[in-house]
């Protein structure tokens, strides 16, 4: 009998729908246009962000459970698939599991069928394998070993892109600074360590901020400016700013810190699994569901300039192809020239 399913269990199991019906047959679409002065321009995919951003309230997850903030973790790294990343080496990928060696990868794929299958459903039936799979992702920066939310690495090349998230949807005064300091002392210890990687850091912000506390948002939102401003620190920084009705809030009354995620942090253990024997039930439920999800929005409006998802995303993809040979990251570079071709016609 499987464990009984976690909120997470259960959020991998919509977020991975909602991902697939974005890019039928691991098809994406192209992200870059040429804007209104002809300059590319990074043009997210928002109506999969905000499929994404109800689930964790479908779920009615806490952010303790860590659902809201990987909502954001499976949209970054799904924008970057499509920016035309590797998928296998940008984690969390897009099965289980979420993180797996390019090189194993490869050695899957090339494997003949008399062995990549039986290989594959076992490393599949795994939550995680000691020091060959996980759940997630840890990195060694100068100081100390860091999880990392969304991460683009192989080892012939090392990390080459970084990117942190937080999630916030009460206790603003409260909490605000705590995530700032974690926020700078991450990015210290990152960058110290890969100076060459990406290195970017995304904040999700229940837009009711602007109402309840606008002088913490005000303070709040000028401090991601400044952190993306660093010579040391973020290349960039971003602020997804999330709407939605406070009927379908989930509440956060137990005194906890609701952006701790070191509840959630020991991800391999089974209990995490993502049931791969009720994976047949549980796609036959996933359409009405999916369908009724509550309804969230981006406050595009509320946004700065410098912080908005288009802007960062193009900084960060635009970063790794800059300190790269051109031999690396074909994809990604056939989709720019492309993107380019299309505007000049």
């Amino acid at each position: 009998m499987s464990a009984k399913r976690t909120q997470k269990a259960q959020a991998w199991g919509y977020f991975d729908r909602i991902v697939r019906d974005a890019a039928p047959a691991g098809l994406h679409s192209n992200p870059w246009a040429a804007g209104a002065d002809g300059e590319l321009v990074f043009v997210p995919d928002y109506a999969t962000l905000e499929r994404l951003l109800g689930v964790p309230l479908h779920l009615r997850a806490a952010t303790t459970t860590g659902v809201p903030a990987l909502a954001l973790d499976v949209w970054i790294s799904y924008e970057l698939r499509r920016a035309g990343f590797n998928a296998d080496a940008v984690w969390p990928r897009p099965s289980h599991p979420r993180v797996l060696p390019v090189t194993l990868a490869h050695l899957l794929a090339a494997a003949p069928a008399s062995i990549r299958k039986p290989l594959d459903e076992w490393i599949s039936s795994k939550a995680s394998i000691k020091n060959v799979t996980s759940a997630s992702a840890t990195v060694l920066g100068k100081n100390y070993l860091k999880q990392v939310d969304v991460i683009m690495s192989d080892w012939q090349t090392g990390p080459e892109l970084l990117i942190s998230t937080k999630r916030m949807d009460s206790s603003y005064g409260k909490n605000a600074p705590n995530r700032v300091e974690e926020s700078y002392g991450d990015a210290k210890n990152l960058r110290l360590r890969h100076p060459l990687a990406a290195l970017g850091f995304v904040f999700g912000l229940r837009s009711d901020i602007l109402q309840k506390e606008p002088k913490v948002a005000e303070w709040l939102l000028d401090l991601l400016v400044k952190l993306g401003r660093e010579d040391d620190a973020y290349h960039s920084t971003c602020l997804v700013m999330i709407e939605y009705d406070d009927e379908v809030a989930v509440s956060e009354d137990d005194g906890s810190d609701p952006e701790d995620r070191t509840a959630s942090a020991g991800l391999d253990s089974e209990s995490e699994i993502e049931d791969i024997d009720e994976a047949d039930a549980q796609e036959l439920a996933l359409d009405a569901v999916l369908s009724s999800l509550p309804k969230v929005s981006i406050r595009h409006d509320a946004t700065p300039a410098e912080l908005s998802p288009g802007r960062f995303l193009g900084t960060i993809v635009n970063r790794v192809l800059d300190a790269t040979p051109v031999n690396l990251h074909l994809e990604a570079r056939a989709r720019k020239r492309l993107a380019r071709i299309s505007g000049g016609q």
